[in-house]
């Protein structure tokens, strides 16, 4: 195969991280809605405490976006639409539905994140930081299900 249509080239890679990015700034932003809009006090913390891991995460792929030399991106771009969107939607139904909002754009990033870890090709150090954010979704969504039940 040659160098030009190897899928699994370094710019490919790049553009994946870019793409996580991209979807944990849209994470932050629907987090920031949720915060605003909820009124549960535990749930609010709780989410704000998730918005901080989100943004770490833009920050430790921004590291590995910058190696390959490209421009880390500085917000989600599309993607808020429907992150952000569902919880805004959800805000006249109240605390429980904009749970389940964030749940489902959890179910998103938890995607997004075992997709990556399935490109072939990445660095050990990339790999862990991948699992370690991965991780972190896990536990998000986790928390938001349990909530959801106890509302």
């Amino acid at each position: 195969m040659s160098p030009t249509s190897n899928p699994k080239k370094p710019s490919d890679t790049a553009s994946m991280l870019e793409e996580l990015v991209k979807l944990d700034y849209a994470a932050i932003e629907a987090y920031d809605a949720a915060v605003k809009r909820l009124k549960d006090a535990e749930s609010k913390r709780q989410l704000s405490d998730f918005r901080n891991d989100h943004q770490r995460h833009t920050q430790n792929l921004g590291k590995f976006i910058k190696q390959a030399g490209k421009d880390v991106p500085t917000g989600p771009g599309l993607k808020q639409i429907l992150t952000k969107g569902k919880v805004v939607l959800a805000d006249i139904s109240g605390d429980t539905a904009i749970l389940k909002a964030m749940k489902s754009n959890e179910d998103d990033t938890n995607a997004a994140y075992e997709r990556a870890l399935g490109h072939e090709g990445i660095s050990a150090e990339l790999r862990d930081t991948l699992r370690e954010n991965l991780e972190d979704e896990r536990r998000h969504r986790s928390w938001i299900e349990r909530r959801i039940t106890q509302l």
